[in-house]
């Protein structure tokens, strides 16, 4: 054995990483040891294998995943690209998530205004997106209406959005195009059921449509009106012309069961 091989415990306190830790990245490929002895197990590393080491710890307190760096230390840095775009998305979801909280503090809990209204039938041409969680929302919906603007090459259209009351980690997110006669250019045709509906009108932004939904559900939870089917949102304004706080949503639930 090379006299310049150092222990893994010695190892670990110059690369500023546990021993376990260095042996889960040995049996993940990411930094093997330069000697392993046969008969006892041991594990030893050169010096030089310390700035692979302190990079590895780098990278994971900047929360890159052990793939991504893999990556990065096998010469691709562009790999870290993707986990910039996903911080970014993070960083877009907690500011959505604070300015919530602050209408909160500001107003208190939701408590819009809910009225009863009737809805007939409509026909209208549906498309789904899955969204991986609450967090995904957002751009799941503003995936599926774009598919829809997109295929009716910017023509007026009347928008609604629909989503499960009760969510899991992953689930459907719906936008429907309303119809009034003829075929649709994109999404599957359908009529969505009419009848009675918990209403509340949100003024805001998108991201804010929760605390309108809590309203609704809460309206309806005291009267012990169980929510059927999907919860929807009418588009009444249009984001492309209308600022975010001006933004007009009318937030429905059913009241009764969809035929």
């Amino acid at each position: 054995m090379e006299e310049d091989l150092l222990p893994i415990g010695q190892f670990a306190r110059l690369g500023r990483l546990s021993v376990k830790q260095l042996r889960h990245y040995d049996e993940l490929g990411l930094l093997r040891p330069a000697y392993v002895d046969a008969e006892t197990g041991y594990r030893y590393y050169r010096a030089s294998q310390a700035r692979t080491a302190l990079s590895i710890g780098l990278l994971r307190s900047l929360d890159v995943p052990l793939a991504v760096i893999g990556e990065v230390l096998a010469g691709s840095p562009q790999a870290l690209e993707a986990v910039r775009d996903g911080l970014e998305a993070e960083l877009a979801r907690r500011r959505r998530t604070l300015a919530s909280l602050e209408r909160v503090m500001a107003e208190g809990l939701p408590s819009a205004r809910v009225r009863v209204v009737r809805e007939p039938p409509r026909r209208a041409a549906v498309v789904r997106e899955r969204a991986d969680g609450l967090q995904d929302v957002s751009r799941a919906t503003s995936a599926a209406a774009a598919r829809l603007v997109d295929a009716w090459q910017g023509a007026p259209l009347e928008l609604i959005g629909l989503f499960p009351v009760d969510v899991d980690e992953a689930f459907e997110v719906e936008v429907a195009a309303v119809l009034e006669t003829g075929p649709a250019p994109a999404g599957q045709v359908r009529v969505l059921p009419g009848g009675a509906f918990a209403c509340a009108t949100h003024v805001g932004p998108y991201e804010q449509m929760s605390l309108t939904a809590h309203a609704v559900l809460a309206w309806c939870a005291e009267r012990r009106l169980p929510a059927r089917g999907r919860l929807r949102e009418v588009y009444v304004s249009d984001p492309a012309v209308t600022c975010p706080d001006a933004l007009v949503t009318h937030v429905m639930v059913a009241l009764e069961e969809e035929s």
